[in-house]
């Protein structure tokens, strides 16, 4: 099954490339930006470790438009990594790439049929750190590429004010969870390995979507984008809604470096039933693609 969801996603991407000359009916935009952090303590009196990351953002979006035809597909990676003074590892701190595809077949104005596809893992491996009896750092290995990776089908509507506001809803939304048997294997009967059963390489479920993306001009340098994903699963407990919402503040300072804020909340209990948060700040390269 992963091999088939890598040639889709292949697929697509030759499709854009074969369709970029038709500059009509095509709209492209997209942004990179390199964050960089850095700490560093003598004689601090309160204590801190020396610490230095380097965060890698990209997202980037096709428009397509012919007569009752929009198609917005939106490529997003987010990579992160941080080295502690004192600990022979690198820690990452994000690990994200994603592809969302909405198809629509226009019915008013604003409101559309709509058609949703959506894809997302990481890059490599996730570890918990401890240490050992002589006090060693250690870590053990809890994810992996494509363990977990999420394959997402949604049939609906979509409202679009414009390219940089819009909200799709999905009540008919299959989502496939992906693992490698290497994670579910040793599991005791009553765990899972992010929903998936001991032993089992895939899960299904079958539910209810919500997708929305906002992105707004606060002031001539600084904008706020906004993304915002639920499902419910209508099998298993569905009033356990999953969240996945990311907020960003682009605080340009020249057309090349700018400031970031990022604030990234994720609920999903088949992770872990914790709301988990992420808080990025940093000062980087930012580049217009």
């Amino acid at each position: 099954m992963r091999y088939i969801v890598c040639i889709t996603l292949l697929c697509s991407a030759l499709t854009f490339a074969q369709n970029e000359t038709e500059t009509k009916h095509w709209n492209k935009s997209g942004n990179a930006s390199l964050l960089f952090n850095h700490a560093t303590f003598s004689n601090w009196v309160s204590g801190g470790a020396d610490n230095i990351s380097l965060n890698f953002l990209t997202n980037y979006t096709f428009h397509y438009k012919k007569d009752v035809w929009p198609w917005d597909t939106t490529f997003l990676v987010d990579y992160g990594l941080a080295k502690t003074s004192g600990s022979q590892f690198y820690k990452k701190t994000s690990d994200r790439f994603e592809v969302q595809s909405l198809l629509g077949k226009r019915l008013s104005k604003l409101w559309s049929y709509s058609a949703f596809f959506g894809f997302r893992t990481a890059f490599s491996n996730g570890y918990d750190y401890n240490t050992d009896a002589k006090g060693d750092e250690i870590r053990t290995k809890k994810s992996a590429f494509l363990s977990p990776a999420y394959l997402q089908l949604g049939l609906g509507l979509s409202w679009k004010e414009h390219d940089n506001l819009w909200m799709n809803i999905s009540p008919v939304s299959p989502r496939y969870t992906l693992v490698n048997k290497f994670f579910t294997e040793n599991l005791s009967v009553d765990e899972t390995f992010f929903g998936v059963e001991k032993g089992k390489s895939s899960r299904l479920e079958f539910g209810a979507a919500l997708n929305a993306f906002w992105l707004a001009t606060l002031f001539e340098n600084i904008s706020f984008e906004q993304r915002l994903g639920l499902y419910s699963n209508y099998l298993d407990k569905p009033q356990n809604v999953d969240l996945d919402y990311q907020a960003t503040l682009n605080m340009t300072v020249n057309k090349n470096i700018s400031a970031n804020l990022i604030l990234h909340l994720v609920y999903d209990d088949n992770a872990v039933e914790a709301l988990q948060v992420r808080e990025v700040f940093g000062i980087g390269i930012n580049m217009k693609l």
